[in-house]
């Protein structure tokens, strides 16, 4: 059975019996994190390799922060074939959303960040179905029952595919690393992986970065 990735919330245990403090962030994470996600428990810190492309706003804001990834047009990666059972019955090919932008969330019931990053997600999401944005989940490590209330409690209207053993996760390897719950993975209008956010995201840094995919051109990445 394949090992589920982390919560990204969880702390490290000390590497000694007499350390007092937790490790904190570098300092350099919080001079360049944005403002509006000060409020979040950036607890991913240093997870993964950033790659940002040069003229997008949210990339430029975030350089230096680890947990954030933007790949430039041409150096983008297939995104992996998806399809599976979903949360409450049914099934999903996401092949069938080829040529909408679409949004791939991370998250369990029992991970604090991710109730932290949901209320995010769900306006997002509702903002933006009319750019052909579709956002889905990856419930991971979890029941049916808790995973529902989850979405009944914070408004997510958008389908989850069940995830229990982490096995959807690991299609994303060598491809792009997805190590931490929650994470979002962000796939443009051909098919290729155009982000990724390790950790919680923020309302303004998933916005900008969807609707500048919204944005472009299928098949060019060209802004329409």
């Amino acid at each position: 059975m394949a090992a589920p990735p982390p919560c990204a919330g969880r702390r490290s245990a000390p590497t000694t019996r007499n350390t007092r403090q937790p490790a904190r962030c570098p300092r350099a994470w919080r001079a360049t994190a944005l403002a509006a996600a000060a409020g979040l428990a950036l607890a991913a810190c240093g997870s993964g390799s950033a790659s940002t492309a040069s003229g997008s706003s949210v990339a430029s804001a975030n350089r230096g922060q680890s947990a954030f990834a933007q790949y430039p047009v041409g150096k983008r990666p297939a995104g992996p074939r998806i399809s599976g059972k979903l949360v409450g019955g049914g099934r999903l090919d996401l092949a069938a959303w080829r040529g909408d932008v679409v949004v791939i969330n991370v998250w369990g019931s029992w991970c604090a960040p991710c109730r932290a990053e949901a209320p995010s997600l769900a306006k997002v999401a509702d903002a933006t179905r009319k750019l052909g944005v579709r956002f889905v989940g990856f419930d991971t490590r979890d029941n049916d029952a808790a995973a529902q209330a989850f979405e009944r409690n914070y408004k997510i209207t958008y389908p989850s595919f069940r995830d229990p053993d982490g096995r959807l996760v690991l299609l994303f390897n060598g491809r792009v690393p997805v190590s931490a719950v929650p994470s979002t993975v962000l796939i443009d209008r051909s098919g290729r992986i155009a982000a990724r956010i390790i950790g919680p995201t923020s309302y303004e840094t998933l916005n900008t970065v969807v609707r500048e995919l919204a944005a472009e051109k299928s098949g060019t990445g060209a802004i329409a």
